[in-house]
């Protein structure tokens, strides 16, 4: 009887036969949502990095969500990369992919000229007036990201976003999946997205960051929606229960 009643008392998603017609299948793209941390605890300012699992960064850019985003940029070539797009779609940017990457070159060629040689990634704004882009520059002569890039170029961006409450709310690409500006290991791999998230975090950003298309087909693995993840995920992996 306790089973039953407590199907019974489990919150419909959907009207209608919604739910039971959207039980979810193995050819669907789809994610488990894990519950971190009880919802009636919360700090003043957040701590955390939200996930916005499921959710399109470009829609919701359109839709004014969000004052600034972070991406990635290079001195080459952006054409496949999000940095095109965003400058693209808003309607009073005055750049475009071409622009962009020449102004990333014209910037790299600047450093060499006052020889400059610590490799940072440095941070490109982009004003588009309705939004700012943060494209963190891919160093000279890397073919890609790594993690201790990412980390160093997140530095900057903390720094950038400390006290501007004008530059709030602010959303993150993850990184993985790219085709411009893609962050690898030594090993010539793309890194788990904990290690994405942990290098974020331990840079300091504290905004939202939005998945690959990819890893919307992460079932049956459970996600969490904010970083850190809990303890619990530790102690498993340790072997504790």
């Amino acid at each position: 009887m306790s089973s039953i009643r407590n199907e019974s008392d489990r919150p419909r998603l959907y009207a209608g036969d919604g739910d039971r017609l959207l039980e979810a299948d193995r050819n669907s793209d789809r994610i488990v949502l894990l519950p971190s941390n009880d919802p009636r605890h919360a700090n003043v300012g957040g701590g955390e990095i939200r996930i916005q699992w499921g959710q399109s960064l470009l829609r919701d850019v359109l839709a004014g969500r969000y004052r600034t985003v972070v991406c990635g940029i290079n001195d080459t070539s952006n054409t496949a990369g999000i940095i095109g797009t965003l400058l693209e779609m808003v309607s009073t940017s005055q750049w475009n992919v071409d622009s962009a990457t020449s102004y990333a070159k014209v910037f790299q060629d600047a450093i060499a000229l006052h020889d400059r040689h610590d490799n940072e990634p440095y941070v490109l704004k982009f004003d588009l007036d309705s939004l700012l882009v943060l494209a963190i520059l891919r160093p000279h002569g890397k073919e890609h990201f790594t993690l201790t890039d990412l980390e160093r170029g997140f530095r900057t961006v903390s720094k950038m976003l400390e006290g501007r409450h004008d530059r709030q709310p602010v959303a993150s690409v993850c990184f993985l999946g790219a085709h411009s500006n893609r962050l690898l290991t030594k090993d010539g791999y793309e890194p788990p997205f904990e290690l994405v998230l942990k290098s974020m975090y331990n840079a300091g950003y504290r905004g939202d960051v939005y998945p690959s298309l990819a890893m919307w087909n992460s079932a049956p693995t459970g996600v969490f929606a904010t970083y850190p993840f809990p303890e619990s995920l530790d102690r498993m992996r340790e072997g504790s229960s």
